[in-house]
């Protein structure tokens, strides 16, 4: 019998830790849009749970709970994920204002040869965000021909 998700979610969101959770939720809205959809805190004000919204994704932010749980700031700033998100359209808009409230770009905004433009962007724990936006159809042939590669399969 399928129950009905009341939490709405799409069919693969990312978690993403941090030392200082609450601050995260702060920074992700003013620097990427994101917007929180639930924070569940125990008795002394600290972050068990939290998920935040972007489009029709979700993003589960949380702390550091498990030892084999961290932040890029507690491993020298290495990732071992990039989460990527899609935008319809406005890349270089987000891109300014991410810069303006304190993103490093480690990107900048560069046209892509299979047809999309994007950004990445490190936060202040040194998660990689990589913001793409489609710009025009390519086939495949052409993605071959323009990078020299083969490719297995096409998104088009």
């Amino acid at each position: 019998m399928a129950i009905d998700d009341p939490f709405k979610h799409a069919s693969l969101g990312s978690g993403v830790f941090y030392k200082d959770p609450l601050a995260a939720l702060t920074w992700l809205e003013a620097a990427f849009g994101f917007e929180r959809s639930m924070v569940v805190s125990d008795a002394d004000g600290k972050l068990v749970h939290s998920e935040m919204r972007f489009g029709d994704c979700y993003i589960i932010v949380d702390s550091e709970w498990s030892d084999h749980i961290a932040s890029p700031a507690s491993v020298s700033g290495k990732n071992t994920q990039s989460v990527y998100i899609r935008l319809k359209d406005g890349l270089d808009a987000h891109c300014e204002h991410a810069r303006s409230v304190g993103a490093e770009i480690i990107q900048e905004p560069t046209d892509q040869f299979y047809g999309e433009r994007q950004y990445r962007a490190r936060d202040p724990e040194g998660h990689v965000w990589t913001f793409t936006q489609p710009i025009r159809s390519v086939s495949r042939e052409e993605a071959e021909r323009l990078s020299g590669l083969r490719i297995e399969g096409w998104h088009r």
